[in-house]
């Protein structure tokens, strides 16, 4: 059980943070709130009396404030980001006392112990400005949508941006093969199939391979693994919350793991080949994702993906699909070759897919999110 009472809240920092500061003497009440504190990974400070100006009070993002400290508090400085964490579910009285030192909530434990630990993970991690999150899903197989993924991140993470590349899709053998890191050390999705309630933005940055400047969730070429949508939604949020940018490469079909990915891509990117068949395809994956994805939009690709000529033209293919055109991806020689020898696709800056999606990102900040871009 929580509530808010009506004042002006702190507002978040784009950077990390120290963790909370806990005040208290009630000796259960702490061993509660250091236990949620470390669910958080945050590392608090104590005090059991009431701190003083220059004692932590004023400077830490949060404070979470006993019961039992409140009557020792209603001198001190009033300042925003302090919760007032009681028991006694039938205590009337904790409200008044929540206004006596100016708290922002009221927080009665045990009901509202998983509000307050991912409150204290949001201090303790900064959540500032999400990460823009682009998904990347084929027409139909075989379309080049998962060299897509991979250029477009290895593109932003060369221009300096802080990026994170997601693989969605479990049947597609891996987006680290085809970065040529699948020996590189770091989890991968099976690690984070039973998780669930919050997964910590930094631990998760921290878990991943490195590759090319970015991290990397992937597959791996063990057994199937089934990951519940819960573990997606909090995997990819927790991405999302680091900031920079975010490429999901996405699988045609659409699951309710599929559905939790594609609820948090602000920009989709359907790639299509020029031709009449995948066209045809093309519509149905659309209609799919067009019932979670907000904003989706069409890539054209040559009629063997991003390896060879098409028919179409892509104002055509647009047309026909009743989508936004965001251009056409120019043919690329040797792009398999390149791979072979440890050139991820877009890794060859003057290359025409490098250039693509450079000029894509040019044109869509990092700062642009939702509808807006």
């Amino acid at each position: 059980m929580g509530g808010v009472i009506s004042h002006d809240r702190a507002a978040p920092s784009d950077g990390r943070q120290g963790g909370p500061l806990i005040v208290t003497e009630d000796v259960e009440l702490l061993d509660d709130l250091l236990r949620l504190c470390a669910a958080a990974g945050a590392l608090p400070e104590v005090h059991h009396g009431g701190p003083g100006r220059g004692e932590g009070w004023d400077a830490a993002p949060l404070v979470l404030v006993g019961d039992d400290a409140a009557g020792r508090l209603r001198g001190a400085a009033r300042r925003r980001g302090v919760v007032l964490v009681g028991r006694d579910q039938d205590d009337s009285g904790v409200w008044r006392r929540a206004v006596e030192i100016g708290a922002d909530h009221v927080l009665l434990l045990p009901d509202g112990e998983q509000w307050l630990v991912d409150r204290i993970a949001d201090v303790a991690e900064g959540v500032g400005r999400p990460a823009l999150t682009v998904g990347v899903i084929g027409g139909r197989g075989g379309a080049g949508a998962s060299t897509l993924a991979c250029a477009l991140a290895v593109t932003a993470a060369r221009a300096g941006r802080r990026t994170m590349l997601v693989d969605a899709d479990p049947l597609g053998g891996g987006l680290d093969v085809l970065l040529g890191g699948e020996g590189a050390d770091g989890l991968r999705w099976p690690a984070f199939a039973a998780s669930r309630g919050r997964v910590g933005g930094g631990a998760l940055e921290e878990s991943l391979p490195e590759l090319h400047a970015l991290r990397v969730l992937s597959w791996d070429r063990g057994d199937a693994v089934t990951v519940a949508p819960e573990a997606v939604r909090a995997v990819v949020a927790a991405a999302r919350r680091r900031g920079g940018v975010v490429v999901v490469d996405l699988p045609r079909r659409v699951d309710e793991g599929v559905a939790e990915a594609l609820a948090q891509v602000d920009l989709g990117l359907l790639v299509v080949p020029p031709e009449l068949r995948a066209v045809a395809g093309a519509r149905r994956v659309a209609s799919a994702a067009g019932m979670v994805l907000r904003d989706l939009r069409v890539v054209v690709a040559g009629s063997a993906g991003l390896g060879g000529p098409g028919g179409l033209d892509p104002e055509e293919v647009a047309r026909l699909l009743g989508l936004p055109l965001v251009g056409e991806v120019p043919w690329e020689a040797g792009l398999l070759a390149g791979q072979a020898a440890g050139t991820p696709p877009g890794g060859a800056a003057r290359g025409p897919l490098a250039r693509f999606c450079a000029a894509f990102w040019d044109r869509l900040p990092v700062d642009a999110v939702g509808g807006g871009v």
